[in-house]
């Protein structure tokens, strides 16, 4: 069963430690490649690399003075370090060091999310199998379309996810960027050379071009990549909310021994994971527009959108990771009544086979508009006998569409009562299921 709380790796990701760890790292990566260059003997380098540290509460009473952060943090590294301390930061504006650190955390993050995207699409794909060929009604406007399978809605599920999948993919390309390139980003304190060894040594791309910071259209395209993950997860709530529904009841969310649905009504079995779900997602999007509000910075840097994103970043990936694996064991332990939903497909006196019946008739000649003509004209009738409290299926089996269309001379003058009970097979709808589900899931099966 999959762990329905986020995971505590991505939590620490995101704390104030790993965020100056991070801070610490690149700085040290610097240092390293100064060094590579000549700038720094192999002597400062080893001291700065092994002994160079922070004091958290020494950042902070520092910050109290100096109002800004990276500084606070540069002396709290220096006081751990001796005469060498001069060459931290050499040649680097604060962003350098900030937005090559927070792609670091954003690209281990990202990594979490793909895997839990991964474990969300094994979860859809295995309930796909499973309910391959279980028959349900297809709806559209909320209203009794064709028969489907229920394992042909989760393949819907799970191709549409493996889009994010993708996107995610490609937006760990965009977002795994750093810079090394000075306050304006014209390399004139340090060497391009120099930039591309410390990204190379902390797994991260160069910025082909930069200013004072990575520019955040990449972190645009990161939070458009999880507001549309949020979406497609919350379409499959919202699914998971009707089916539970009273007068649905195809499907629910697992209810555990001992578990309570309301404080007042005992009866009651909620839907409170997809609604839960639902919440989250709503939360997961709503940081895609101010992400996208900061590309637009003043000249070569504001910091406008500093503040933005010490909210938007840790809640997004923490809230996503959370949501997504809530997610991924709702659908694990969902519980499927095939019985009710065959009842439910059985519930309109077969006008589910309407389409089928229509078709058949300009095979024999008659337009598509006297057919069409035709068959709503039984259909209708089937929608007042339903309200006039007549049952859908008769004691022999058939039902009251069936019923009303041998009975009608237009249609067999045209159609053999063998040809038109021929129309009211199910099978007919799940011929190409296979197909399908080739086309989504490949050879390999299950």
């Amino acid at each position: 069963m999959v762990e329905r709380y986020a995971r505590a790796q991505m939590k620490q990701l995101w704390t104030i430690e790993a965020k100056y760890d991070a801070w610490l790292k690149v700085e040290k990566s610097v240092v390293k490649a100064w060094n590579r260059l000549g700038l720094i003997s192999d002597n400062d380098c080893e001291k700065i690399v092994k002994n160079a540290a922070f004091n958290i509460d020494r950042i902070e009473a520092i910050e109290k003075e100096t109002k800004h952060d990276v500084i606070a943090f540069l002396t709290s590294v220096s006081e751990s370090l001796g005469e060498e301390s001069r060459f931290v930061h050499y040649g680097m504006t604060s962003s350098d060091c900030i937005d090559t650190a927070v792609a670091l955390q954003i690209k281990e993050s990202l990594e979490l999310i793909i895997e839990d995207v991964e474990i969300l699409l094994n979860a859809l794909k295995k309930r796909a199998y499973e309910h391959k060929y279980t028959l349900m009604v297809g709806r559209s406007h909320g209203i009794h379309g064709e028969p489907i399978t229920f394992g042909l809605v989760l393949a819907i599920w799970h191709d549409e996810i493996k889009r994010s999948f993708e996107n995610l993919l490609h937006v760990k390309h965009v977002v795994s960027i750093g810079k090394i390139s000075g306050a304006m980003g014209n390399f004139a304190h340090a060497p391009i050379e120099l930039e591309e060894i410390v990204c190379a040594d902390l797994g991260l791309s160069p910025a082909p071009a930069s200013n004072q910071i990575i520019q955040r259209d990449r972190y645009a395209a990161l939070f458009n990549a999880l507001a549309l993950l949020a979406s497609s997860c919350e379409k499959i709530a919202v699914a998971i909310r009707h089916y539970q529904r009273t007068e649905v009841y195809e499907a629910e969310e697992f209810f555990s021994k001992g578990q309570k649905g309301s404080s007042a009504m005992p009866h009651k079995r909620n839907p409170v994971l997809s609604e839960n779900i639902t919440g989250l997602c709503r939360m997961i999007r709503s940081y895609a527009a101010p992400a996208m509000e900061n590309v637009a910075l003043w000249h070569e840097r504001d910091i406008s959108h500093s503040s933005v994103e010490r909210f938007i970043l840790p809640d997004a990936f923490i809230t996503a990771d959370f949501m997504l694996l809530r997610l991924s064991g709702l659908i694990e332990n969902l519980v499927v009544y095939p019985k009710n939903m065959l009842k439910n497909l059985n519930l309109t006196g077969g006008l589910v086979f309407s389409q089928r019946i229509l078709l058949e008739l300009p095979m024999r000649g008659v337009s598509r508009e006297d057919a069409y003509k035709i068959v709503q004209k039984n259909a209708m009738k089937v929608w007042e006998d339903l309200q006039q409290g007549k049952d859908a299926i008769n004691e022999n089996g058939e039902s009251l569409f069936l019923q009303n269309l041998l009975s009608d001379k237009d249609l067999t003058d045209k159609l053999t009562d063998k040809e038109i009970r021929s129309c009211f097979d199910y099978d007919y709808y799940t011929k190409n299921v296979d197909k399908i589900f080739h086309r989504v899931f490949g050879k390999e099966g299950k």
